[in-house]
């Protein structure tokens, strides 16, 4: 029987049980939509879009390694599988399951019309599946890993299979150029050629950080040192399964409980979803919903949030991980909380503003832990922080050690001593092509404050 096996977030061949049961039913077609009109705002963001061409040739040559190949199609799912399915005589779809909103109504529109079978293989447990003794799903994330841990370690990863049988005829596939996913001019993406997209690229990431796991702890909020994994956007768009992290990682000694505690993270932020579907556009605590933001629409408030987004608020630590951002596709774990948290409660500007900035411009823009950290962030969540608490951008930096990093990312700072380059405008050794603060901590914070009390 031959079977179309549909790409979406999981762009690999290895522990890939969609492909494992397509291939062992018979002839296989992979195809790929490029799909803008499922989601309607929630289209891929441009860095998303830069990696995902990246991931998708990739992929396809991985599958022509086993004399298979990628379809490419561009369209509404439903209609697009339905169209292909009549052209290669088939009913049949495999598929991962996914969990966005968006493609939960897409998969139940092309179940109407083919036979679609869903498989798990995204996350370390189904969405849905880690209840309370009463059935219920977790809301808040502590008991929901103290009761992941104890399912935990995941099944062991599944090897590729040995040959993906070819149909006797392909179908017509778009070339990837003519889809556009790269910019051109201005060339943006000039700073991203250090990551390696696909899944080749996501072993070797996966090996490097395994080496240096041991010392996770200590190294993961320090942005001036390369502790993270790095291995977000990979684990984001499927090119390795969390399983395959897990059972790599797990054994590395040291403080790996805390890495493999994020790694459920985003086990967590899927659940979320799952309850909340519309977790970016809505406040989750309904009170919120009288917390007096100031005007997008002001003149003022625009230039403020153009000026977070090209890095030039007066607070080094905040410029610094958005240049990061900008420049790479990317932010320091630590350093995006501080961004957040300065947009929030420094600013006053909603945190729906600060949410679609990141999905536009990260490589790892993932629905679930983009919407859920910022509600984090914000107070806003059903777990999350609370609104006085509000982070210190200048002492994070110091605490953080953050001057190496400030350094490289704000280069009109470069030459400021460790002591003076958190804050250089209270040491009165502000360079003059470096902007000054365009708020003061103690004013923010006040202000920020008074919100809260507001509701």
């Amino acid at each position: 029987m031959t079977s179309i096996l549909w790409f979406r977030r999981d762009l690999r061949l290895s522990d890939q049980a969609a492909l494992i049961a397509a291939a062992g039913e018979g002839p296989v077609v992979p195809v790929y939509i490029l799909d803008d009109e499922t989601p309607k705002h929630r289209a891929m963001g441009g860095a998303s879009r830069w990696w995902l061409h990246h991931s998708l040739a990739s992929l396809d040559a991985a599958l022509r390694e086993k004399g298979s190949r990628l379809i490419l199609r561009r369209g509404k799912s439903d209609e697009v599988l339905t169209t292909l399915a009549d052209e290669v005589g088939t009913q049949r779809i495999h598929c991962i399951r996914h969990y966005e909103p968006w493609w939960r109504n897409a998969e139940r529109a092309v179940a109407k019309q083919l036979e679609l079978v869903c498989h798990d293989g995204n996350y370390l447990a189904p969405p849905g599946s880690v209840t309370t003794g009463a059935g219920d799903p977790y809301k808040i994330y502590t008991p929901f890993w103290r009761a992941l841990r104890e399912r935990m370690p995941p099944a062991e990863p599944a090897n590729r299979p040995r040959e993906i049988p070819a149909p006797s005829r392909w179908p017509e596939s778009d070339r990837l150029e003519d889809w556009e996913l790269l910019p051109t001019k201005p060339n943006w993406a000039g700073g991203f050629s250090d990551w390696e997209p696909g899944e080749a690229g996501a072993r070797k990431r996966v090996a490097a950080f395994v080496d240096a796991a041991s010392d996770y702890d200590r190294t993961r909020n320090l942005p001036s040192i390369d502790g993270s994994s790095r291995l977000s956007p990979h684990l984001h768009f499927g090119e390795v399964s969390p399983a395959y992290v897990w059972h790599r990682v797990a054994d590395a000694g040291g403080s790996v409980d805390i890495f493999l505690s994020e790694i459920a993270w985003r086990d967590y932020a899927q659940n979320v979803i799952l309850q909340y579907p519309d977790y970016a556009a809505r406040n989750a605590r309904d009170k919120y919903d009288a917390l007096p933001w100031r005007d997008f629409r002001s003149s003022t408030v625009r230039e403020e949030f153009d000026a977070w987004t090209k890095g030039r608020t007066g607070y080094p630590i905040v410029d610094a991980g958005m240049r990061q951002l900008w420049a790479t596709g990317w932010m320091h774990n630590r350093v995006r909380m501080i961004a957040a948290s300065f947009l929030i409660k420094h600013l006053l500007i909603d945190w729906r503003e600060g949410e679609r900035w990141f999905w536009d411009t990260l490589v790892d823009a993932d629905y679930g832990n983009n919407s859920v950290n910022w509600q984090w962030i914000a107070g806003t969540g059903i777990d999350s922080n609370m609104w006085s608490r509000i982070m210190a951008p200048l002492s994070q930096s110091e605490k953080f050690d953050a001057a190496g990093y400030i350094r490289r990312w704000v280069p009109e700072l470069e030459r400021l001593g460790d002591d003076v380059i958190h804050d250089p405008d209270a040491h009165d050794c502000r360079p003059r092509d470096y902007p000054r603060k365009i708020i003061a901590h103690k004013a923010a914070r006040e202000r920020a404050l008074e919100a809260g009390r507001a509701i």
